[in-house]
């Protein structure tokens, strides 16, 4: 028990006081017992400076890991360190615990659990609570070109993700041209260390705790091939640009060619294409070589964008695309709308042909 709190303690006790309110008093303030739940490198940062946080004078006073089984980045950082693992799924879970903190952990806990932490649990999420509820959160703030987010340390409440009460929010800009991966990056940083602040002033945050308004409200489901596919008629220029930096660095960008799938690769972003003969309107997925710069420019909803390669069957520069396939039927620097000279949608392409 800690100092300050016993004799308030004795007299609850005396009355009957429910047990949860025993044991808040019984560690009114940091520093806290934690158990901390993870799994990627996203989570490895707040891990980091909670462990640096063990010494004298910080926010916690002793830190313990749950983990899935695999070889994954929190679990090799708990070896590493000398942390004492748990893995998921939890059994029986022996010790004292004040609060629990889950980082892109990926399961649901039960209420059961959360409620053997007097604290409860809290959650670093890298977005602006209740917009991009979900497992994706920083890959559709770069899809859908917010151009401001932040994190947020909410409550975990059971049965549903990203729910809970907000405890703590920190806004971030979006830099421009900012790829998802170095997003995720900043706000795994800037999450941990509002980890940190809200751990230091918990009880002060949990009394003035905000519930979660349904105004605003959307959900970042997992990034799936299926939103890699190219729609030539309906994207523009930037909304390629924006989906290239969200999924690029997991899945090429997609499109069909003579039946076949070809893969996109270096984008180039938009292009400026003077055409030969304005007459003939080009229509989108028409294919202009660009030899002075090696590009294969792509006509869509606004305008044209660019790509130094492609893949078809192999990785094809811009150059050797052209050369091996389309010379015959597309000019240097002018658009053709035979098949050869055409991508087409990927819109309404079954699973089966996704790969």
């Amino acid at each position: 028990m800690r100092a300050g709190g016993s004799s308030v303690l004795r007299r609850l006790q005396l009355c009957g006081a429910p047990a949860v309110w025993r044991r808040l008093l019984s560690s009114s303030g940091p520093p806290w017992r934690l158990l901390f739940f993870g799994s990627d490198q996203f989570a490895v940062e707040s891990l980091k400076l909670l462990t640096a946080n063990r010494s004298s004078g910080g926010v916690v006073e002793s830190l313990e890991v749950v983990t899935l089984s695999s070889d994954i980045p929190v679990k090799r950082f708990a070896q590493q360190n000398h942390l004492p693992l748990h893995s998921w799924p939890l059994g029986d879970l022996h010790g004292h615990f004040d609060v629990g903190v889950v980082v892109s952990f990926g399961c649901l806990l039960h209420e059961s659990l959360i409620n053997k932490f007097p604290y409860g649990i809290l959650n670093v999420h890298p977005s602006l609570l209740p917009r991009w509820r979900g497992p994706a959160p920083v890959h559709h703030t770069i899809m859908h070109g917010d151009r401001v987010t932040g994190v947020t340390i909410m409550q975990i409440r059971p049965h549903r993700f990203d729910v809970g009460p907000i405890l703590n929010q920190e806004l971030h800009q979006v830099p421009e041209n900012c790829t998802a991966d170095e997003l995720r990056a900043v706000l795994a940083t800037k999450g941990a260390h509002l980890l940190i602040d809200t751990l230091a002033t918990l009880s002060e945050r949990m009394a003035n705790k905000t519930e979660q308004s349904q105004t605003g409200a959307t959900f970042a489901p997992k990034i799936h091939t299926s939103m890699s596919w190219m729609v030539w008629e309906e994207q523009t220029c930037d909304q390629i640009d924006c989906l290239y930096r969200a999924i690029g660095s997991r899945m090429p960008l997609r499109t069909i060619w003579m039946g076949r799938t070809i893969k996109l690769l270096d984008f180039v972003g938009k292009c400026h294409i003077s055409l030969s003969d304005e007459r003939r309107k080009p229509v989108p997925g028409s294919l202009s070589y660009q030899k002075e710069s090696n590009t294969l420019a792509v006509l869509c909803k606004d305008g044209w964008v660019g790509f130094k390669a492609v893949l078809l069957n192999k990785r094809l520069t811009a150059a050797d695309f052209y050369n091996g396939y389309l010379h015959h039927t597309v000019k240097r620097g002018t658009p053709h709308q035979t098949a050869e000279g055409l991508f087409v949608s990927g819109k309404g392409v079954t699973e089966a042909d996704q790969s």
